[in-house]
């Protein structure tokens, strides 16, 4: 079986916890068997993803005409139909990889939203407006100004060649409001699968195209994806199943050590928004019915001058996964000049990525000597398998770690209830 691009070390992080630890991963084959189960039958759809190719000549048709059209593509969308597209863009960018820029408005803060269409040249500005149910309030609203804005500065005609639109196929022969909207206007339509919940959407057309907009290879973002979920279907039981292995980690602390808070500190700054992602995946997937722990996004080697005191000396109730790449020998490297410091000597010969990798592991060191729990994951660099294979892994140990938990991993309905509220308000305000 091929090499997965990341290593997955959780042998610091246990403790104590070794009992509890071993009773939840052997709680998990039942969940295992369940989600193959699933795969065959295919009743879970997102499983289905990584192996799908019959939609990639569309989404690169689709990242091909904006990137030729385009020197900025703005993406209206939130939550799930936004962070792991920005996610997979940042990735692509720090790759190397070239293509018109990328605005997500992921918000409805009116003075980002005017700033960035004062940035821009709207003629040559395409819009990708994205939302599953088609009814997402914030996502009408960003739609409904930007139609408005690009229909005084181009005319209808340019709203059907800037615009395109991801939302669900007609259900029961009935279209969601943003589906209508777009006919009326004709502009574009790919199709939200429907099985697939928002933020479980990553590898669908709701990340790939920005993805493959922004440069990267949507194919091979899939193919690290199916990496992962070669070694599910493979799987004799969950000891060895890296998915399996960080479910039952964080359930066996949460109930052994009492650790309610799971922070990812990635040392990488282009994933930086993949900690967003994992944020969102983690909570609105296990936070029911007083379950759950809590994700805190970090970075390295930044929130060492802010946030580590704390994940060090304060309350123990955290688990740390650091990720950390092959930096060494990479960036500017410091040469002995005159009038060097000699404070600074320790530097010299040293090159960028040979501090933060030495940070990264002097941090993991650090944690473990003081008895907090510490996960290491190492890749290579944030590539489209790399980047594939990560979003697959954390997808499948949210699902696992439900199993445990005994929740729902697809739904939200604590989130559901704020939003009714919310109309409401906006209603007493006109």
């Amino acid at each position: 079986m091929a090499r997965l691009p990341y290593t997955h070390d959780i042998r610091r992080a246990v403790g104590t916890s070794q009992a509890a630890y071993r009773k939840a991963l052997d709680s998990l084959p039942a969940a295992l068997k369940k989600l193959k189960a699933q795969h065959d039958e295919r009743t879970l759809p997102l499983l289905r993803v990584p192996a799908r190719r019959d939609d990639l000549p569309e989404i690169e048709a689709a990242a091909r005409r904006f990137r030729m059209s385009f020197a900025d593509v703005i993406v209206l969308g939130t939550g799930g139909s936004s962070l792991g597209a920005q996610t997979l863009t940042v990735a692509a960018q720090a790759m190397g990889k070239k293509g018109p820029r990328l605005h997500f408005l992921d918000n409805v803060d009116p003075i980002r939203f005017e700033d960035t269409f004062n940035a821009v040249d709207l003629k040559r500005t395409g819009f990708l407006t994205v939302s599953k149910s088609g009814s997402t309030a914030e996502t009408a609203l960003q739609t409904l100004a930007a139609l408005r804005t690009i229909k005084k500065a181009t005319g209808e005609r340019g709203i059907r060649r800037q615009f395109l639109a991801i939302t669900e196929p007609p259900k029961d022969g009935k279209a969601n409001p943003m589906r209508r909207l777009a006919e009326r206007y004709g502009i574009p339509l790919l199709d939200h699968d429907p099985g697939v919940g928002g933020r479980y959407s990553v590898l669908t057309n709701v990340g790939l195209l920005p993805a493959a907009i922004a440069g990267f290879d949507p194919g091979a973002i899939r193919a690290g994806a199916r990496a992962v979920m070669r070694r599910l279907l493979n799987a004799r039981s969950a000891r060895g199943f890296a998915p399996a292995e960080g479910a039952a980690l964080a359930v066996a602390l949460l109930k052994r050590q009492g650790v309610t808070q799971s922070v990812l500190m990635p040392y990488v700054d282009a994933l930086q928004p993949f900690a967003f992602w994992y944020r969102q995946l983690w909570a609105e997937s296990l936070g029911k019915n007083g379950h759950g722990t809590t994700p805190i996004n970090a970075l390295g080697a930044v929130d060492q001058h802010s946030q580590l005191q704390l994940y060090l000396d304060g309350p123990a109730d955290k688990l740390v996964t650091i990720i950390a790449a092959e930096t060494e020998g990479v960036g500017p490297t410091i040469q002995r000049e005159r009038g060097l410091e000699p404070e600074f000597e320790y530097l010299v010969g040293h090159a960028m990525g040979d501090l933060i990798a030495a940070e990264a592991q002097a941090t993991a060191d650090t944690l473990a000597k003081h008895g907090r729990p510490v996960r290491m994951i190492r890749i290579t660099e944030p590539d489209e398998e790399t980047m594939g294979a990560l979003m697959m892994h954390y997808m499948l140990e949210t699902i696992l770690a439900a199993a445990l938990l005994r929740v729902d991993p697809y739904d939200q309905p604590a989130v559901e209830e704020g939003k009714v509220l919310a109309r409401r308000y906006l209603a007493k305000m006109g």
